[in-house]
C-alpha cells in the first residue's frame, strides 16, 4: 500500500507513539496561563550561564534528560534526536546535545522546527529504523533578538504586529510501540512567498503557508475540519490566527470552532506586553509537549492536528531586500 498520499502526506501504516514529553521554560512563559502544564520553570533568562545562548543549550539538554527520565529509559536506549533551532548554525542543538553521544540529525525550519523534527523522527520510527527516537527544538528571547532584529541593549521598539519569541525547549519522546497517542500522518510544507518584507509582522508572513499546509493535508487525506477536535498552528500570533481563518474561508474550510494557535496561548498579552502573542521554536515545541499531550491525556481531544510555521529569513536576506517565505509542516496526533 503506498504510504505517500497527494503531494505532500505521508501515512503512517504503524503508527509511532508518543510515550513521553518534557518542557522547560522561561520566567514570562512560566508567568503566563500555560504554567502549571510545563514541567521547570527556570529563575532568570542566564539560567545560570554568562551568556544567553549557553543558556538556550542548557534548556535543551535538560528537555532531554527530562524526557528520557519520563519515559523510563536510558542514553543508550535513544538511537537519534532530531532537532533544532533558530540559531546559527544550529549552535542551541549542537552544544546542548553534544554530551549526550547519540546520533544526531540537526534541522533547520525556523519557528516550524518541532514539526520538521517530530516528522523526521516519525518517519525513522514507522520505517524500522530505530525502536526510539527523540524529536526535540528550543529558542530563546534574546538569543533570537540579537540573531535576527537587534541587540536587546538598543532599546528598539516592537510594533504591535511583533510576536514574543517563547524562551523554552520542548522534547518528544518516539517509540515503535507502548502507551500513548499515536502520529498517523504528516504533512510535510512547501515554501510559500508572498512577497512579504516585514520582520516585525511574522504572522503576516507564515498564515498563508500554514493555511496551504492545512488544505493540501485535507485534500491529502479525504479529511476535513470535522475529523479533528482540536486544529493548533504553532506561532502565528493573533494577527497570523486571523489571517488564516480568512483564507480558509475562501477555501470553504471553516476551522474556527476547534482552532487554535500556541502563540496566543501562552501569554496573556495585555498583561504581559506580549503584543501580537508568541512565536519562536520553542513556543509550538512547549505548548505542544506540555498543554497539549497533558490534555490528550486527560480526553479532552482525540484527534489533533498540529501545524507549526516558519518564517524563513536572515539577517543577510532581509539586508539584501529580499522577501520573507513562509512554510509549514502538519503532524496528525491521535489518540
Amino acid at each position: 500500500m503506498n504510504k505517500h498520499l497527494g503531494k505532500q502526506t505521508i501515512r503512517f501504516d504503524n503508527p509511532p507513539v508518543i510515550i513521553a514529553t518534557s518542557s522547560i521554560v522561561g520566567p514570562r512563559e512560566g508567568e503566563g496561563p500555560l504554567a502549571t502544564y510545563f514541567d521547570t520553570i527556570i529563575e532568570d533568562e542566564l539560567y545560570g550561564e554568562n551568556t544567553w545562548e549557553k543558556a538556550e543549550s542548557k534548556l535543551i539538554e535538560k528537555a532531554l534528560d527530562k524526557v528520557i527520565e519520563k519515559a523510563n529509559k536510558t542514553i543508550d536506549d535513544v538511537k537519534y534526536i532530531v532537532s533544532g533551532d533558530l540559531l546559527n548554525q544550529l549552535s542551541a542543538s549542537t552544544f546542548g546535545i553534544r554530551n549526550f553521544k547519540i546520533p544526531f540529525l540537526g534541522v533547520y525550519g525556523a519557528c516550524s522546527t518541532m514539526a520538521e523534527s517530530l516528522s523526521i523522527a516519525a518517519i525513522i520510527v514507522e520505517g524500522g529504523f530505530a525502536d526510539y527516537v527523540i524529536a526535540c527544538t528550543s529558542s530563546h528571547f534574546c538569543c533570537a533578538e540579537k540573531q535576527f532584529r537587534s541587540p536587546l541593549e538598543l532599546g528598539g521598539q516592537r510594533p504591535l504586529t511583533s510576536t514574543w519569541t517563547v524562551t523554552g525547549s520542548g522534547a518528544i519522546f518516539l517509540a515503535e510501540s507502548g502507551e500513548g497517542p499515536k502520529i498517523t500522518y504528516v504533512t510535510t510544507g512547501k515554501i510559500v512567498d508572498f512577497n512579504i518584507k516585514d520582520a516585525m509582522n511574522m504572522g503576516a508572513v507564515m498564515a498563508p503557508a500554514a493555511a496551504d499546509t492545512i488544505i493540501n493535508h485535507f485534500i491529502d487525506t479525504e479529511r476535513d475540519e470535522n475529523y479533528y477536535d482540536l486544529i493548533i498552528t504553532g506561532d502565528l500570533g493573533k494577527v497570523g490566527k486571523d489571517l488564516v481563518l480568512e483564507i480558509l474561508k475562501q477555501y470553504n474550510y471553516d476551522i474556527s470552532s476547534k482552532y487554535m494557535d500556541c502563540g496566543i496561548e501562552i501569554y496573556e498579552p495585555d498583561k504581559q506586553d506580549t503584543h501580537s502573542g508568541g512565536s519562536g521554536c520553542g513556543c509550538g515545541a512547549v505548548t505542544l509537549a506540555g498543554y497539549i499531550f497533558s490534555e490528550i491525556g486527560k480526553g479532552k481531544w482525540k484527534k489533533v492536528l498540529f501545524v507549526a510555521t516558519g518564517a524563513m529569513l536572515s539577517q543577510v536576506s532581509l539586508q539584501q531586500g529580499e522577501s520573507i517565505p513562509g512554510i509549514a509542516h502538519a503532524v496528525a496526533i491521535e489518540n
